[in-house]
């Protein structure tokens, strides 16, 4: 009898990814894995706190869960973002 095979399937988000891995071996999916470059960056050292009203909040929180990140994650990347694309364009 032949094994059935599946394939990895495409995750909405991390808690998707985490059910799924708890219950299936990265060894089955051996063929439609690739090679990557994986860049490994210094833990951050500072804290910053912005004061948000709670309708931010829950809002920022929405959009976090819909891209399968938390809320600071993607804080953090719209603030690095919003530099870098202010940055640029002041030395163009």
């Amino acid at each position: 009898m032949k094994k059935k095979v599946i394939k990895m399937p495409k995750f909405k988000n991390y808690e998707e990814e985490t059910r799924f891995w708890g219950t299936h071996s990265i060894a089955d999916f051996r063929k439609e894995l690739k090679k990557t470059n994986l860049e490994v960056k210094k833990p951050l050292k500072m804290t910053f706190t912005v004061r948000l009203d709670p309708k931010t909040v829950k809002e920022l929180d929405s959009v976090a869960k819909e891209k399968g990140v938390g809320p600071r994650t993607l804080a953090r990347m719209w603030l690095l973002e919003k530099l870098k694309e202010d940055y640029y364009s002041k030395s163009a």
